[in-house]
């Protein structure tokens, strides 16, 4: 796995994304569509593995989470930025999504879950705003922002 691979791999889930609003029906598709004993959701946690063990994922770290965007918003991704964190038992910053944001939680220690949600996918409109929240052990998220959109906010 390399970063082009990720990046076609990526591609195949974005294809199925570009034109879909975000919003609870989206979050429901994706969970049937790609549900966590799949083999792309499956595809996409080992590359996320590999990737952070070779240091092209979560290459950078800041108050316990370790982060990185390997991809900004590009045509080869349908305009969807790619990020991808390792947190363990706490809270990120506080964010909007001006376009909403799509994430896929792969815990790495059974129970783990993001922002109460377990393994799979979690959909956040446009507009809408969180402290991203691992609780329960660690988990890797890979979120994928349209135009790469996302305000750090004081709150």
């Amino acid at each position: 796995m390399s970063p082009d691979d990720f990046q076609r791999l990526i591609a195949g889930v974005t294809s199925q994304l570009a034109d879909r609003p975000l919003d609870g029906e989206l979050a429901g598709w994706l969970n049937a569509t790609w549900p966590a004993d799949s083999t792309v959701f499956r595809d996409l946690a080992a590359a996320c593995r590999t990737g952070v063990a070779e240091g092209w994922l979560c290459n950078r770290e800041g108050g316990g989470i370790r982060y990185g965007r390997i991809f900004k918003a590009l045509p080869e991704t349908h305009g969807f930025s790619v990020d991808v964190v390792d947190m363990k038992d706490l809270a990120g910053p506080h964010h909007v999504h001006p376009n909403g944001e799509i994430d896929l939680i792969m815990p790495l220690d059974a129970g783990a879950t993001f922002d109460g949600h377990p393994a799979g996918w979690c959909v956040y409109g446009p507009g809408s705003a969180h402290r991203p929240t691992v609780a329960g052990g660690e988990a890797l998220i890979l979120y994928l922002l349209p135009q790469g959109a996302i305000e750090f906010t004081p709150a």
